[in-house]
């Protein structure tokens, strides 16, 4: 029956772990990542659940004539702060799954 000593103290660190995942999850979710595209002309902000909190677009980069160069700035600021959010979760969550191969985890 020693196995089973074993077994329980490895359950016990496995809800240890999760509760330290969730933690650190949790604080992901609410962080503000933020970035700009065009010398700060668009400034997208965005929480760690991936959601855009703010868009703030500069009058002077308004152009009715020149509506593709507002676009791509906004979609250049929207996939880096997604990307920044994408970084800082794998940081982040990476630390629970080092040594573990679970591909596809984060």
């Amino acid at each position: 029956m020693k196995g089973m000593g074993n077994m329980g103290n490895m359950m016990k660190q496995m809800q240890k772990m999760q509760k330290k995942m969730m933690q650190a999850q949790d604080e992901l979710h609410e962080m503000v990542f933020e970035a700009s595209a065009g010398g700060g002309m668009v400034t997208i902000k965005a929480n760690g659940k991936k959601e855009i909190t703010d868009v703030e677009i500069k009058e002077e980069v308004v152009d009715p004539d020149d509506i593709d160069m507002l676009q791509d700035l906004i979609l250049a600021a929207t996939n880096d702060v997604l990307k920044q959010i994408d970084d800082k979760t794998n940081e982040t969550m990476g630390q629970f799954t080092k040594g573990l191969n679970m591909p596809g985890m984060f």
